[in-house]
């Protein structure tokens, strides 16, 4: 039984077409892998740590072999729990709308969390090592505009560029990525057709991821 993390960073609910695109694949993942089970992490419930003062002291102290405070260990605590649930999956799946040419806040701020020297990388004489290798990801991106690449607006993508080289900095070999776009330039129509072919080509992979 495999799990997949479906991390959603979209406030949209079901208006969001990351998210709707992202599921309809999960669904029919579901339907040729019964036995898996996908947990999904809203990134607006409430509950992502906020990494301030007491994580960022923390973090230095481990990295310097110094002894945290209490309140300190506690902070911590909870930015490990989140490591925990993302390194726990063996699949990955991320819903994510273009805000402002790349990713929202809430995004960054998870991945500020979770890569972190000796928890999802290492560090050595020969540079920097991933240690989630192994794990596929797939990611469902939405952008208002289109992007393509040989165009004019593909050196105004940092959404994409930035979310496969995180990925494949803590050491994801295989990050494929299903783009719906344009969702804003033209009516309504357009942009479901979008969708609709996003979601066509999404499921082609539910068999193999």
């Amino acid at each position: 039984m495999a799990k997949i993390l479906h991390v959603i960073a979209s406030p949209r609910e079901e208006r969001s077409y990351s998210r709707r695109a992202a599921e309809a694949f999960l669904k029919r993942y579901l339907e040729s892998h019964p036995e898996d089970k996908v947990e999904a992490v809203d990134l607006y419930d409430g509950t992502l740590p906020v990494f301030g003062m007491l994580c960022a002291s923390g973090k230095y102290k481990i990295m310097t072999g110094k002894d945290q405070t209490e309140k300190e260990k506690e902070a911590w605590k909870e930015v490990e729990r989140t490591i925990e649930q993302f390194k726990s999956a063996d699949k990955l799946v991320i819903s994510c709308p273009m805000w402002n040419f790349g990713i929202p806040y809430v995004l960054k701020q998870y991945f500020d969390i979770v890569v972190q020297p000796h928890y999802t990388f290492e560090v050595s004489s020969e540079g920097y090592q991933g240690i989630l290798t192994g794990k596929p990801a797939l990611l469902f991106l939405a952008r208002g505009g289109a992007y393509l690449p040989g165009t004019s607006g593909e050196k105004l993508d940092y959404q994409k560029p930035y979310l496969e080289f995180i990925l494949g900095f803590i050491g994801f070999e295989k990050v494929s990525t299903i783009v719906i776009e344009p969702t804003l330039q033209g009516d309504a129509q357009t942009a479901e057709e979008k969708l609709l072919e996003a979601v066509e080509r999404a499921k082609t992979q539910a068999d193999s991821f």
